[in-house]
């Protein structure tokens, strides 16, 4: 028989993972303590409010915190479960920085109870969560921490990884399948206990290292078939053959679906998580490596192109339309819009740069110390402009009218003009 979870959740880490788990936990009847290091994202959510946008989570925050059922703090308090929803970056050569992982873990260590669950979300190499025990073990020699193999355990330690698109996030996070490694088979058992609240989708139980590489699979997968798309998109170029025209008549055969060509990759997944998988076997992942190489080095080529072009006019204005990393959200992380606009800026120094995007009200602090940056509507930037850079395919972007670009020169990196 299943375990049926009826107790209290903390979350640490209220970003774009760990808010929408505690509202759909929260508006299950359970109590859940957001905590995050930032005050000001505290107080916001303290007063159901959002600090970011995702369709339909401002709303479920505001009921979940008026319910009383939803509570921030900055500190880690007791709880019957913890799990853990902080970055996961990567560290100047590439390898996984567990930095927040750890801190978190060690904040979660004290308040611990023997029959407690701790679950790891934030996307790791194989062997995180087995770490995650080892640092709440070094700090609690008093409780037993599960090995594989053994019973008798004090608290249970498992990961889910979070496995939602940006915009679509309290759609996915209810229907998705679901997939809870445990550091032993029990682990793993309590801790899908937790999402059988939510979760519409399979709940596939297995091993902590299957459960953490399967998320990194998930991502190098799409990266891979993403750069097949870049450098088909490069190859086209050089022949002088229209990619988009390529890729549809492809994609027309029955087994094939080549993806869409763009700017580079970005998200907090996506660009990181292939990059564990290459530390973890250097020499077995080739594929990947490669992958991301092709990946990385496409906002170059993009900027490359418009810098070229803009050199044949005498004071040419360029228009850059979107700086975050997928259409309609407000999400920069890791985007490739935003490396572009800086390449060109860099490059371009005397030409006046005006940067558009309707999630965007402040410019980017890595783009800040551009004085030839500017943030503009788009439809001025547009008609100030000589050459127009579509960087992300915002809806108000694919939307506008074609003779408003009339007599301009074009870089449409995402196909919405097509």
């Amino acid at each position: 028989m299943s375990d049926v979870f009826k107790s209290r959740v903390a979350i640490l880490g209220m970003g774009y993972i760990g808010l929408p788990t505690a509202v759909v936990i929260a508006t299950r009847g359970i109590d859940v303590i957001g905590v995050d290091i930032n005050p000001a994202t505290v107080a916001a959510l303290s007063r159901g409010e959002v600090p970011f946008v995702e369709p339909d989570l401002a709303v479920a925050v505001s009921g979940a915190v008026a319910m009383g059922r939803l509570t921030a703090t900055t500190e880690t308090p007791e709880a019957e479960a913890f799990i853990i929803a902080v970055p996961t970056p990567f560290n100047e050569d590439r390898t996984a920085d567990l930095s927040y992982v750890k801190a978190a873990a060690e904040q979660i260590a004290p308040r611990l109870k023997s029959g407690n669950i701790v679950v790891l979300e934030s996307t790791s190499p194989p062997g995180t969560t087995q770490k995650v025990g080892d640092w709440i073990g070094a700090l609690r020699p008093d409780l037993r921490m599960p090995r594989d193999g053994e019973t008798g355990a004090d608290v249970f330690i498992a990961h889910c990884p979070e496995r939602v698109l940006p915009g679509r996030i309290m759609i996915e996070m209810i229907t998705n399948d679901r997939v809870v490694g445990g550091l032993t088979p029990r682990c793993a058992e309590k801790a899908a206990s937790i999402y059988r609240l939510f979760a519409q989708g399979e709940i596939l139980l297995t091993d902590a290292a299957s459960a953490e590489m399967a998320k990194l699979v998930e991502n190098a997968y799409r990266d891979v078939n993403i750069a097949f798309a870049n450098e088909i998109s490069l190859i086209s170029e050089s022949l002088h053959i229209d990619v988009w025209e390529v890729i549809r008549l492809a994609n027309r055969h029955p087994r094939v679906n080549i993806l869409s060509p763009g700017p580079g990759v970005g998200g907090h997944c996506i660009p990181v998580d292939p990059w564990f998988i290459v530390s973890a076997a250097p020499q077995l992942s080739r594929l990947i490596r490669t992958a991301r190489e092709v990946n990385d080095h496409r906002p170059h080529h993009v900027a490359g192109q418009v810098v070229e072009n803009a050199k044949r006019f005498r004071s040419p204005t360029i228009a850059c339309l979107g700086l975050t990393f997928k259409a309609n959200v407000d999400d920069v992380r890791e985007s490739p819009a935003i490396d572009v606009v800086g390449l060109i800026a860099k490059a371009l120094p005397d030409v006046e740069i005006l940067v558009s995007d309707p999630y965007v009200s402040v410019m980017p602090g890595l783009l800040s110390k551009y004085d030839n940056l500017h943030l503009e509507g788009a439809h001025q930037a547009v008609e100030r402009a000589d050459i127009v850079v579509l960087l992300v395919e915002h809806e108000p972007f694919k939307a506008m009218r074609h003779t408003r670009l009339a007599g301009k020169v074009i870089y449409d990196t995402r196909g919405a003009w097509h």
